[in-house]
């Protein structure tokens, strides 16, 4: 994309949304949350969240893409799993069934990256119950594709958890736990399918469930987007591999270790940094190039100016 068009929305993103004549409203690190009677109104900020802070800046046209690519996958998955997608009335906005979610996110990781790479370095081979084999690098492509749950908290850094564990503490019963994991790994292959016919290697993700009001299980929150997953480039995957180098990849770590370039992890008595507006730009820029890498379709983003007007008066229409 023209990064000109990307500069000129620097002053027109949507850092937040108070629609009080909508219906009482949740703030997350990313999305503005619309409890509105059996539905919810997901609006997709253009916020952006590294080391569990959300950061000063906003992204142009993050919002936008999150969405996109959000339902792009909705609609690929929704063969295997109920999802809680009503309507899309507008490129930043979901109107969702509101679900009674499970407290746990299960992380399914078909590659030995991130936190789990971290893991494995340390010495560690047992990773929520799974056992890892010896012998692997970072970036390794596991056996099989695994999954590693983590417990959802409401403030700092999710944790790990086994299976056993989930139901020893009574969080999900087994019958729950078996089902809900079988609908991620089946999730997760056809990921890694949809990616592999662009090029792609679907690294890691996470997904979330929750309970209609008909007690049926949903998928819901987001699926296989630049801020749940990790992906590769297919085509240099092997050979960076062979040289033990730093995979290309389209995900939101190189945000991560820009932060870490600044001096910031998000530990104690470490100052936030700012972005400064050419890595907005840049930021906005990888996050477009994923939309399009993923989905096969070009991005053509709505420019309006006042985005925030135009987002009330949408979901306004949609809920008349």
């Amino acid at each position: 994309m023209n990064k000109r068009l990307i500069e000129n929305q620097l002053d027109a993103t949507v850092e937040a949304t108070h629609f009080d004549s909508i219906g009482s409203r949740y703030g997350g690190k990313v999305r503005d949350t619309y409890s509105v009677g059996d539905r919810l109104v997901l609006v997709t900020s253009d916020r952006i969240s590294a080391f569990d802070h959300i950061l000063r800046q906003t992204i142009p046209f993050k919002g936008q893409v999150l969405n996109g690519v959000a339902h792009y996958f909705f609609d690929q998955t929704k063969d295997i799993v109920q999802n809680h997608v009503l309507a899309v009335p507008d490129p930043n906005v979901t109107i969702a069934r509101k679900c009674t979610s499970f407290p746990v996110e299960f992380v399914v990781r078909g590659y030995l990256a991130g936190h789990a790479w971290r893991t494995y370095r340390s010495g560690g081979r047992v990773l929520c119950g799974k056992e890892l084999p010896d012998g692997l690098q970072q970036n390794s492509k596991l056996p099989t594709p695994i999954l590693t749950p983590a417990t959802k908290a409401e403030e700092g850094h999710d944790e790990d958890i086994s299976k056993e564990d989930i139901i020893r503490r009574g969080i999900l019963t087994a019958s729950q736990f078996n089902q809900l994991e079988a609908y991620s790994l089946a999730l997760f292959q056809r990921g890694t399918e949809c990616a592999a016919r662009q090029g792609l290697i679907l690294v890691d993700t996470k997904y979330e469930f929750g309970l209609d009001s008909a007690g049926v299980i949903t998928l819901i929150d987001e699926i296989h987007t630049p801020d749940s997953s990790r992906y590769f480039y297919a085509d240099t995957y092997e050979d960076l591999l062979s040289k033990d180098e730093p995979q290309r990849q389209l995900s939101k770590e190189f945000v991560r270790e820009w932060l870490m370039d600044h001096g910031f992890q998000g530990l104690d008595n470490q100052v936030l940094p700012d972005l400064d507006d050419s890595f907005r730009i840049e930021v906005a820029a990888r996050y477009i190039e994923l939309f399009e890498q993923i989905t096969g379709q070009s991005f053509a983003p709505d420019t309006h100016k006042d985005p925030i007007g135009r987002i009330k008066s949408a979901v306004e229409r949609a809920l008349r």
